[in-house]
């Protein structure tokens, strides 16, 4: 891999988004970017949904439920753990209807309507559904934005700041979230010092952490003139895999924002706000055309 040292190029794949809140390039102010969270947002904000026949395949059932991929539904029916009206269905190809008591776990399952929300998270909140130990967590955020049981696609540490999708969506959850589908994203990394332009080169190339190999699909500088800020594009999940890639090389990440994820920017959503995504962005995020 090489460093992609032509700064512009990098940047136009987020080109609008500002970047990073914090950054000196942010073309927009919190007091001037529309605040989505403080009207309440009615359902016909939701993006249309196409309506489902009263029949449907028992897998899909079990996916729009949210509890996993129709091809892992297609396992918990062959393996005798989905129950319709009190009694165990192994036979693929069954469909059920909305009146059915469709179960797993014992625990009725809905096939509720899809809702998509984009955060831009701020630190010191923890990215969970539910933590006893936590003050605050990412659902105190996007508590008002729907009746359905919503949550996070992947994870954002507690101090890391941008982007976090949730939703009920377990098909595409784990679209998303699988490394298979590559789904990229791109940082605003602030560092304690400045990061030499042979470290950008190294990370770009290659290094291995205790879990593996890593490296940087793009990294350049985001300002020409201060080379503690580093904007870096990375596919990985893995674990604090940004702020372990900088430290392997003896820098501490101050700040870490991301500023894109699978195609999405924060372009439109202060700090601490959240918007739906448009039925454009979801057909095309099923897709794995925003990438």
């Amino acid at each position: 891999m090489r460093r992609d040292n032509n700064k512009r190029g990098f940047k136009k794949r987020f080109e609008g988004d500002g970047f990073s809140d914090q950054g000196k390039r942010s073309n927009q102010s919190e007091e001037s970017t529309p605040d989505f969270s403080r009207k309440k947002l009615v359902k016909k904000d939701i993006p249309e949904q196409k309506t489902v026949s009263d029949k449907m395949r028992l897998n899909k059932y079990i996916s729009n439920s949210g509890v996993c991929s129709r091809r892992d539904a297609d396992n918990l029916i062959k393996k005798g753990e989905i129950t319709v009206n009190g009694k165990v269905v192994t036979e693929l190809g069954t469909t059920v209807s909305f009146k059915d008591d469709v179960r797993y776990k014992d625990q009725r399952l809905n096939p509720e309507e899809k809702v998509y929300v984009l955060l831009n998270k701020p630190k010191d909140y923890v990215t969970t559904v539910e933590d006893k130990h936590a003050k605050r967590t990412v659902m105190d955020l996007v508590d008002d934005a729907c009746d359905q049981r919503i949550y996070p696609v992947g994870r954002l540490d507690k101090q890391t700041t941008g982007l976090l999708l949730l939703t009920n969506d377990g098909e595409l959850t784990k679209q998303l979230t699988h490394p298979k589908y590559r789904a990229k994203k791109i940082y605003h990394v602030f560092t304690d010092k400045p990061v030499f332009a042979s470290h950008l080169d190294q990370l770009a190339q290659g290094i291995t952490l205790e879990d593996g190999p890593i490296h940087a699909d793009a990294i350049s500088y985001v300002e020409k003139e201060d080379k503690t800020q580093i904007g870096i594009e990375i596919h990985s999940g893995r674990n604090r895999i940004v702020r372990r890639m900088f430290e392997y090389l003896g820098y501490k990440v101050v700040k870490l924002d991301r500023v894109y994820f699978a195609g999405l920017t924060k372009k439109n959503v202060p700090r601490g706000k959240w918007r739906y995504l448009s039925a454009k962005e979801v057909t095309r995020l099923k897709a794995g055309m925003l990438k």
